[in-house]
């Protein structure tokens, strides 16, 4: 049987008890749309990460968009992210008008260079988005103090940090607010899209709640717009309530196993993950590195081990966003790492064996190189 990087099977089977009586519950309860479920796991998500307000919606493009447009971020500003991400941080900037703007990323961890943050902020510079990226955080006390010193807000793109911590902060308590994804292969995903967008300030947070129901503050009186529908499943919510509770352990088989892969290809040619200082990793992904990835992938094909590559194009060389002007060259670490990254398979239901098949098929291949 073909082993890839995510599957969800295995780990319904062993929660799957839980899992329909999430959704019986919710069919019993008589709310299908902003009920008891969603209330509870905004309270009880906000709870996990030390903040007051949880706002959910309905995926995580959305909670991007509608933290931009509750920060006020919109038509002629410009927002500072990363090319090496996926699409849809970018595209949530492109849908509230504003322009994304690119730093380099590090070498090491492929994570926003914050020393290049500076030069790129403009008088029409109105957000910094640092993508927490593939399990751990950009350094951010340096970042603060920049936003700081411009008056500029940070939001958080938390997507694949769900647990991480940075100096014993967590990953979505250091911006004004920050948005998160529950796709089905998130560290806590859903079964389904889902996203939340956390933040400390009520006036975002109320202006979120307005922004996420269509812009109405009173049902039928709209006091804002544009207005969204944009809200978080009441199932999707119960579930994830449930998995909430079970997030710390994830994290901890996660981690399991990818120490697991750190000793296994200690001293070969393979870079695996670097854990920036201060930072406790999650590993959404683990990402490894190597200057003949194409060939170790289409030899682990051959052996039914289908593994993904987290990116291989970064947004500023996609024809899509062609008009934003970079050229080839332009963010040169982020371009060097694309053609070199892949990701080994990594969820808590990865068995010792199949991990085990993983690592032996891998090191015959990287002995033959």
């Amino acid at each position: 049987m073909p082993l890839s990087v995510w599957g969800y099977l295995p780990e319904y089977e062993k929660e799957r008890d839980d899992i329909i009586d999430a959704v019986d519950s919710v069919f019993r309860s008589g709310q299908l749309v902003l009920g008891k479920s969603v209330k509870s796991f905004e309270r009880e998500f906000a709870a996990y990460h030390g903040v007051p307000h949880c706002v959910g919606v309905d995926n995580g493009t959305n909670a991007i968009v509608l933290g931009l447009r509750a920060l006020g971020v919109g038509p002629g500003d410009e927002v500072i992210t990363v090319s090496n991400t996926a699409a849809p941080t970018v595209l949530a900037i492109d849908a509230v008008g504003a322009r994304p703007v690119f730093v380099d990323v590090d070498r090491d961890t492929y994570l926003m260079e914050v020393d290049q943050v500076a030069a790129a902020i403009t008088p029409r510079t109105a957000c910094l988005l640092p993508v927490h990226l593939y399990g751990q955080c950009v350094e951010m006390a340096p970042l603060e103090a920049l936003a700081a010193r411009h008056g500029l807000p940070i939001l958080e793109d938390c997507a694949q940090a769900h647990g991480a911590t940075h100096h014993g902060r967590i990953a979505g308590s250091m911006g004004r607010a920050a948005a998160f994804s529950f796709y089905p292969t998130k560290v806590l995903g859903a079964y389904g899209d889902g996203g939340a967008t956390l933040s400390g300030d009520p006036g975002i947070d109320a202006r979120l709640r307005r922004l996420r129901y269509y812009g109405m503050e009173d049902v039928y009186h709209v006091v804002e717009r544009p207005g969204h529908n944009s809200r978080l499943d009441e199932v999707q919510a119960e579930i994830l309530r449930r998995k909430l509770t079970r997030l710390d352990d994830y994290i901890a088989r996660r981690r399991a196993i990818a120490a697991r892969y750190a000793e296994a290809f200690r001293g070969t040619d393979l870079v695996t993950p670097a854990v920036a200082p201060g930072n406790t990793h999650v590993y959404y992904v683990h990402v490894v590195r190597h200057p003949r990835r194409d060939t170790i992938l289409a030899e682990l094909k051959k052996h039914d081990i289908v593994l993904n590559i987290s990116y291989p194009w970064p947004v500023h060389t996609q024809k899509g966003f062609a008009d934003l002007g970079y050229a080839k060259g332009s963010l040169p670490v982020t371009e060097e790492v694309a053609d070199e990254i892949f990701s080994l398979p990594m969820y808590p239901s990865l068995t010792e064996t199949e991990q085990e098949r993983v690592i032996d098929t891998l090191r015959g291949v990287l002995a033959t190189l």
